[in-house]
């Protein structure tokens, strides 16, 4: 959720330049140490749920939301409510029960209720006979992610997975209204459906209540027709994408949304909202996908980068594939413990490759943009040492540190395209990627479960006229091996380039913000790190060039072949600036280019036009 998103505004000194450097589709918090509990007592059975959400200017203010849920039961049996440990899209344990404050209950008729905490994320309400009983609880709203409950000035951001308590062990079937109490002169913006009254909407299950967030507040809002569908653009704060800006985010969605309708064959929800918060507190650029709606955090610097319609593209995909289409180990969710799989590189990285394909067959980029987007994920895995990719989609959940920790996003976008290929070659360009999609869809999502790996492999092998994937599997998915893009590319009239670059290499991955160029990372043998730079610094000046847009340029002319040479640092370190000595270092870079086949037969010339305006022979010209 680059979602990958490969931050584009993430930036790193290391090529004597300010270059992008990669980062999560998403930016998660920590997730605490702690262990998974003994599952707690089934509650009572309850019914006629509903949720009150009310935040106002008062609210704001705290930058909390209350929270109130009321449900009928019957008897004396508790009722044992719990709030959700992780946000599906989100692969990660949060334990969202820590920002809950001021929990009580009550009956019908007000008189409180005796509650207890029987683990860190469940309540056990004694209902003590009453029909009618009532929930609250304050909710701190000082985390800004898209996966989290976030209050701006008059505004507010909830996922559901944070505020809506379900009954434990009584399933996730269960219908729900919510009502949303807020200002008269404020907006409301959230894939939930209209239940009738003003202000209040429905959801037919949990998994469907807790899958579309919600805006409160002051934030701008339209919409246009796409694909016979209304599209809404919802952005905070006012103003914050607005005249041209606001013309070419409309003028791109436009263009990448009905190449994916061609995809799937299908549009399976009623509207789609686009939901953007823009904030100088936030370094980058990220995205998390819901079944009707993707929520996007960005520093205000992204707007009008060419990576966002990346991130757009990527998250609205995920409406298809994940939100619906997704591996039997996500179907059904469950909230109350992590659900790893090795599948994430089909849902994150399959779904990459599909935005790249969703721009270029939209119009939004040209053939040189999917090139240049391939060959940087090439280049991107290449730099981490080799990772099967059912290894990097488990081991996400603990976010490992040697690299490989989102790789799945890149690797596995370039596994798509190698199937793709290998599926338009064997198929003499007959069946693609796109048929192994639909008929998945058709035979896993349309049928209520998640598909396997029989299931998968068993599709592609099929779109592929019976050839045999079982090696591609063994090598590129499960094992190390490097993808052989000599061999692979070359079938579809591409093939790579490889440029040596000597280039001064100062040893640094930074982030801009409101306070200058930030150092977020220092590499362990790099010029920096021997001149005594620290994550936190500020770089002000380097060689007595100064840190700003123009320093790539500047510095190349200045130290262009002079390894070894003395450098000046001088670094914002608390405050005060801070003088350090260092040295030059060159080092070869490799830089990578996919391009246009010159010797390609028309047989390859043919499947790369189909990649590229996204048709099978005989079916686009």
């Amino acid at each position: 959720m680059l979602a990958p998103l490969r931050i584009a505004l993430s930036l790193s000194i290391g090529l004597a330049a300010l270059a992008p450097a990669p980062a999560p589709a998403q930016r998660p918090p920590q997730a605490p140490a702690v262990a998974s509990p003994t599952a707690p007592s089934a509650s009572a059975p309850i019914s006629d749920v509903r949720y009150t959400i009310t935040f106002d200017r008062s609210d704001a203010r705290r930058r909390s939301v209350r929270v109130a849920m009321a449900f009928t039961t019957a008897g004396n049996a508790p009722v044992v409510l719990s709030l959700p440990a992780w946000t599906p899209g989100a692969y990660e344990l949060s334990y969202f029960a820590r920002w809950v404050t001021e929990f009580s209950a009550s009956r019908g008729d007000g008189k409180s209720l005796h509650w207890e905490k029987l683990d860190y994320d469940s309540w056990r309400v004694d209902p003590a006979g009453a029909r009618s009983v009532t929930v609250s609880f304050r909710y701190l709203a000082d985390s800004l992610d898209n996966a989290m409950t976030w209050a701006g000035k008059e505004f507010l951001l909830f996922n559901g997975t944070n505020l809506f308590l379900y009954p434990e062990g009584r399933g996730f079937d269960f219908p729900s209204t919510v009502a949303i109490r807020t200002e008269p002169d404020w907006r409301v913006a959230t894939g939930m459906h209209p239940a009738g009254a003003p202000a209040t909407y429905s959801a037919a299950t949990y998994h469907d209540l807790v899958d579309m967030p919600a805006f409160i507040g002051r934030f701008d809002l339209d919409s246009a027709r796409v694909a016979d569908r209304w599209i809404r653009l919802a952005t905070y704060p006012e103003g914050s994408v607005a005249g041209p800006d606001r013309q070419a985010v409309w003028r791109d969605l436009i263009r990448m949304i009905p190449p994916m309708v061609a995809v799937w064959g299908d549009v399976p929800f009623d509207d789609y909202t686009v939901m953007q918060i823009a904030d100088s507190t936030f370094g980058g650029a990220s995205g998390l996908e819901h079944q009707s709606s993707h929520v996007d955090v960005i520093s205000p610097l992204a707007i009008g980068d060419p990576f966002m319609p990346t991130l757009y593209a990527h998250e609205i995909f995920h409406a298809w594939n994940v939100k619906r289409l997704r591996p039997a180990d996500l179907w059904p969710y469950q909230y109350a413990h992590e659900q790893p799989t090795p599948w994430l590189w089909e849902c994150e990285g399959i779904t990459d490759y599909y935005a790249d394909l969703a721009l270029v067959r939209g119009g939004v980029t040209d053939s040189a943009g999917f090139f240049r987007a391939t060959a940087g994920k090439i280049q991107e895995v290449a730099q981490v040492p080799p990772v099967a990719l059912e290894d990097a989609s488990l081991s996400t959940w603990i976010h490992p540190l040697d690299g490989s920790a989102y790789i799945y996003y890149p690797q596995g976008s370039l596994a798509g395209l190698a199937l793709d290929i290998l599926i338009r070659d064997a198929s003499d360009d007959r069946r693609s990627l796109d048929d192994v999609l639909r008929q998945l869809y058709r035979s896993a999502y349309q049928s209520g479960q998640g598909f396997t790996e029989a299931q998968w492999w068993s599709a592609v092998s099929a779109a592929a006229g019976g050839k045999s994937f079982a090696d591609f599997d063994a090598r590129y998915i499960d094992g190390r091996v490097p993808i052989p893009w000599d061999s692979i590319l070359p079938r579809a009239g591409m093939r790579l380039a490889v440029d040596t670059i000597p280039e001064p290499r100062f040893g640094v991955s930074t982030l801009p913000d409101s306070e200058g160029v930030r150092v977020i990372a220092v590499e362990p043998d790099g010029s920096a790190a021997e001149a005594g730079v620290q994550p936190g610094d500020y770089l002000v000046s380097i060689g007595d060039i100064p840190v700003d847009e123009r320093f790539a340029a500047r510095f190349r002319a200045a130290f262009d072949g002079k390894n070894g040479a003395p450098l000046a640092i001088r670094v914002r370190r608390d405050g005060r600036d801070v003088m350090l000595a260092g040295r030059l270092r060159i080092e070869n870079r490799f830089a990578y280019r996919v391009e246009v086949d010159a010797n390609a037969s028309e047989r390859a010339a043919r499947i790369r036009a189909g990649i590229l305006h996204g048709h099978v022979d005989g079916a686009g010209g």
